[in-house]
């Protein structure tokens, strides 16, 4: 062992270059690898953590009060739990920026946080125990973010008595918006009861849908699946996943080839050192051992650096994805991902250079020892021979014919650049698409201006002026193009356990911006009618042509889904219809202004920064900022997609480079000859050169329809994911000088990579070469 421990160090040492090229490939393929599969396994493990700490409520059932399934004693069959009944109550909430608070509160009555269902986790404070106290569900804060506790503020509930919050609770399965105590829910006149029940393991939807089909019908006003809220969870990572999946099995491709590539090379080259190893005593399977552990010494090198690089760059990731639902990333350490990847990637490597090894294994000492020093005869001749005669320099004729001397090298080297052109067009492709998505969800072309009337809760100036009165003001306003005011308020929807959001609009909503959005069915038209964001669609399970009942302060209005969007109007997603739609609802008291924003498109030409000094100039209580700018997500996607794209473009290059440095030690004679009679460096360059750009062009020619079917298959897979539908303008982002610029990319790759063996080869002395002949 420690014999072919020596002679496996010496080739390391003695072919840096490949050994280099080794590292850096699965070093880069290993982050990548650790990135995707981390991402894929948290999207389901905190969640099926948290669900399971929490003994989370697989389904929930709300009842008229007094009917049979709320008074109930039995839990119905196949449950392995069960809580309730509580009561609860649906209460407007006043506007409070600290507290965050929906304008609906679903308020609960639970004598405590336990139970055998739905254990809620208080992260601040108490549980309510007496009357006039209450418990808000809030997200738990980020780690190491410590806000100032918000236990001791009171809040007043329509048509209840003050509440004192005592504490904060995070329920996994979005039961409330707050808790009080039984004795306090009496008090607030309870319409509804809610039961919550439990099901033997993880079950399917068939199993919650047959579950929910055989509970009592009697009373039954709505229920919900634990199902919705997981695909919720699962949707802020889905969105990175597939991406990073094509990205990491275009990596593990590359490294393959690459590897192979290098180990077959360094066989072919390294006959005479292979003759000399088996002449001395060395045995079959220990020439094998020295290729594999030549390879392997750079691999797990460069595995164990791509795997704490590749933790590391999930991480941000990672507390992106889950912002906002509870966990902020908080998904382990990531411990059995890293060896998996490591491992697996090893034993790729190590196939991959079996192959080759096992050639080296075949080879007879004499054979190996005359072979290494024989002439090349063969195809890459003829093929030359052929080439002289149809007018081509001689040099570039002999770089075409050089590939054919080697074919499974080149096939190698051809497959490497195509993977890399697959790449760059691939990543072109999402980031062409992300930068669209971004301009049509954000509308900072069509919408680029926002105003808010100051609050006085942030100490902010504030105007007198009505509401109208300051949608005048605006349009008043040199430079003003478009003025929609839009008003964002949680409303209850009669038979859902939750309310949803809901942007009421007025004005010109028909020029922002909002109707480019529309994915399927048609942008509003008249009252009553609304839009769905297709987040909010498949979370509620709505579907065009439903018809919804709206409730406000016991105002009831039906309005009908007449369009699906994949933007929402103020922020996050949000049903969205008409200001006559919330006309209909007759709210009882008048809208405090600071709550209406608007959203002001400008003529062309018009300079932003003044702009915005002339709103506050017209009234100092007016708030106006820049809606311009890029959000996270797309900042992510494009640079996660360049900087993965540049990766692999490097690793393509580095295998060319190699491909070419072993063609010119095999052909050091050869070089040798045609330097002795007549062939110039420049010559050299350009036949070495040549010899590679060929491969690029034809493995770009290969590469870009190969990564605009990978755009295509794996964007909608991306989106479906995450939760959200888009229009095909998103997915036709190709035109044909981008895709013959792409197309040149595989040539460009091959030269840079060729480049630099060429001069190499150029700088060679006559008498260096043949010196050992």
């Amino acid at each position: 062992m420690s014999a072919v421990w020596r002679a496996a160090r010496a080739a390391v040492r003695r072919r840096r270059l490949q050994t280099f090229v080794i590292g850096i490939v699965v070093l880069f393929s290993a982050a990548t690898l650790v990135v995707a599969l981390r991402l894929l396994d948290a999207s389901t493990a905190p969640f099926e953590r948290v669900f399971a700490d929490q003994a989370g409520a697989h389904v929930v059932a709300v009842y008229e009060p007094g009917s049979a399934g709320a008074t109930s004693a039995t839990p119905p069959a196949g449950t392995t739990a069960a809580a309730g009944p509580f009561e609860q109550a649906v209460l407007a909430a006043p506007a409070d920026a600290a507290l965050h608070l929906p304008d609906s509160l679903t308020v609960v009555g639970r004598a405590d946080p336990a139970g055998p269902v739905d254990r809620v986790e208080l992260w601040d404070g108490r549980w309510a125990t007496a009357p006039g106290e209450i418990v808000v569900a809030d997200l738990p804060p980020a780690a190491g973010y410590h806000p100032p506790s918000l236990v001791g503020s009171v809040i007043q509930l329509r048509g209840a008595p003050p509440l004192t919050v005592v504490g904060f609770g995070y329920s996994v399965s979005r039961t409330a918006d707050a808790w009080v105590t039984p004795a306090q829910m009496a008090q607030l006149h309870p319409t509804a009861v809610q039961m919550l029940y439990r099901l033997p393991g993880e079950p399917a939807e068939p199993a919650v849908d047959a579950f929910t089909a055989a509970l009592p019908s009697d009373g039954l006003l709505a229920t919900s699946s634990y199902l919705v809220i997981k695909e919720s969870v699962k949707a802020g990572p889905g969105a990175y996943v597939p991406f990073l999946i094509v990205f990491g099995l275009l990596g593990l491709f590359v490294a393959v080839l690459v590897v192979a590539n290098v180990v077959g090379g360094a066989v072919v080259s390294g006959y005479r050192h292979i003759g000399v190893l088996k002449a001395i005593g060395f045995t079959p399977a220990q020439v094998v051992g020295v290729y594999l552990t030549m390879v392997s010494v750079p691999a797990v090198v460069g595995g164990g650096l791509g795997v704490i690089g590749g933790e590391f760059a999930a991480r941000p990731l990672l507390t992106n994805a889950f912002q906002g639902l509870g966990f902020h990333g908080d998904v382990g350490n990531g411990l059995r991902v890293q060896v998996a990847a490591l491992a697996g990637i090893l034993v790729v490597v190590l196939l991959a250079a079996l192959l080759p090894a096992l050639r080296a294994r075949r080879l007879p000492a004499a054979e190996a020892i005359s072979a290494g020093s024989a002439p090349r005869t063969g195809r890459g001749l003829r093929v030359q021979r052929w080439l002289s005669g149809v007018g081509l320099p001689r040099s570039v004729s002999l770089g075409l014919g050089l590939p054919f001397a080697r074919p499974a090298r080149t096939a190698l080297t051809v497959a490497a650049v195509v993977l890399g052109v697959t790449t760059v067009t691939f990543a072109s492709g999402l980031a062409t698409t992300v930068s669209r998505y971004s301009s049509i969800a954000d509308r900072n072309e069509t919408a680029p201006i926002a105003v808010r009337p100051g609050n006085p809760r942030f100490q902010q100036a504030t105007t007198t002026r009505s509401d109208e009165d300051i949608e005048r003001l605006l349009r008043s306003l040199p430079g003003t193009r478009h003025v929609t005011a839009m008003l964002g308020i949680d409303i209850t929807v009669v038979g859902q356990t939750q309310a949803v959001p809901v942007d009421f609009l007025r004005g010109d909503h028909d020029e922002v911006g909002l109707k480019e959005a529309i994915v399927a069915g048609r942008w509003l038209r008249a009252p009553g009618e609304i839009v769905v964001p297709s987040a909010l669609l498949h979370e509620r399970g709505i579907h065009l042509g439903d018809r919804l009942t709206f409730e406000l302060d016991g105002h009831r209005t039906e309005v009908t889904v007449v369009g699906e969007t994949m933007s929402a109007a103020v922020g996050g997603p949000a049903l969205i219809t008409t200001w006559e739609t919330l006309q209909r609802l007759g709210p009882q008291q008048p809208i405090p202004n600071h709550e209406v924003v608007y959203e002001i498109s400008v003529l062309p030409g018009t300079d932003i920064s003044a702009y915005l000094a002339s709103v506050r100039a017209a009234d100092p209580g007016l708030a106006a900022w820049s809606n311009v700018g890029v959000n996270s997500f797309t900042v992510s996607m494009i640079s996660l997609s360049t900087a993965l794209s540049l990766m692999l473009g490097v690793v393509a290059a580095l295998s060319v480079l190699n491909t070419v440095l072993l063609n010119v030690r095999e052909r050091r004679r050869d070089l040798g000859m045609l330097k002795s009679i007549g062939m110039t460096p420049r010559q050299v360059v350009v036949m070495t050169v040549t010899s590679m750009a060929g491969l690029g062009l034809l493995g770009g020619l290969v590469g870009v329809p190969t990564g605009v079917f990978a755009h295509r298959l794996v964007v909608p897979m991306a989106t479906r994911a995450a939760k959200v539908d888009i229009p095909l303008a998103l997915l036709n982002v190709w035109q044909p000088a981008t895709l013959l610029l792409l197309a040149l990319a595989g040539a460009a790759i091959a030269v840079l990579g060729a480049l630099v063996p060429a001069r190499a080869a150029a700088r060679l002395t006559i008498a260096e070469v043949l010196h050992t002949e």
